[in-house]
């Protein structure tokens, strides 16, 4: 058991040297101004009222996007795991093949096709239907949230429905519950897990997004993460930008809280 041990070693190594160093590092930065001295002046620019109204813009569109990312996906899960394994396993793979796409590409294929001229407008206009002015909105940028992390809210969601007992659902069935009772009483109540862990793999890449905001906003419209890049590539503000980094965490690790939770008992929740 011992020797077994020391598996966890490229592990450990890769943990410290990609995780617990950077992250270090960020504190360091956020916590100590130009002359190495320590000082929260760094975390009070949260409160600026620029950065402010990037963080509620940050947190409104990546709810937003989580919510439509939900509604869409819950039953698309459903439906693939009513399928035998050979059709959900076809159409599953057939619904991830875009994520083995490069991120930025498939952003920039949406801005290709929203733009003015682009190829949407282009064929709405040889159909003489108005053009489609959605480029450079906040409208945009929840398309492209709700296309690059819907597959994150599938699967989660796919994986815990797949493992419920169909003799629970035709036990209540039997018993004179009508479709929309089961699902209630029994389907929802031990989809939560995978419910949980959808909506936190979408809304945390939501909230920390920038590349997004920058091709399909335009760079009119800045979220937390774009004045976070700012910080560290044109302003060569480290320490601005570890602290707002250290805020978004916040988020991060409440969210994987929550998570935790429900892990626990995945795909066991109460049907009472």
């Amino acid at each position: 058991m011992k020797n077994k041990r020391y598996l966890a070693g490229p592990y450990l190594f890769w943990s410290v040297s990609f995780v617990v160093i950077p992250l270090l590092v960020i504190i360091y930065y956020a916590f100590t101004n130009d002359e190495g001295a320590f000082t929260f002046a760094n975390l009070a620019e949260i409160v600026t009222p620029e950065n402010l109204k990037a963080l509620g813009i940050s947190l409104l569109l990546s709810f937003f996007s989580t919510v439509v990312c939900l509604i869409l996906a819950y039953p698309l899960a459903m439906i693939l795991s009513s399928k035998n394994m050979n059709q959900s396993s076809f159409i599953v793979l057939i619904f991830i093949l875009p994520m083995w796409m490069n991120f930025l590409l498939r952003t920039m294929a949406w801005q290709t096709l929203l733009e003015k001229t682009g190829v949407i407008n282009s064929v709405l206009s040889f159909l003489h239907l108005p053009a489609l002015e959605i480029i450079n909105t906040p409208y945009a940028i929840i398309l492209g949230m709700v296309y690059n992390f819907l597959p994150f809210m599938v699967l989660p969601i796919y994986n815990v429905l797949i493992k419920i007992d169909k003799d629970v659902v035709n036990a209540a069935r039997d018993l004179g519950a009508n479709p929309v009772q089961t699902f209630l009483k029994i389907t929802l109540p031990l989809s939560i897990p995978g419910v949980i862990s959808g909506i936190t793999m979408v809304f945390v890449p939501a909230l920390t997004t920038f590349v997004i905001s920058d091709l399909l906003g335009g760079g009119k419209i800045l979220l937390i993460g774009n004045v976070i890049e700012q910080s560290f590539k044109q302003n060569s503000n480290w320490h601005v930008g570890s602290s707002l980094s250290l805020v978004l965490m916040v988020f991060i690790i409440a969210s994987m809280a929550l998570v935790a939770k429900y892990d626990e008992n995945d795909g066991e929740g109460s049907v009472l």
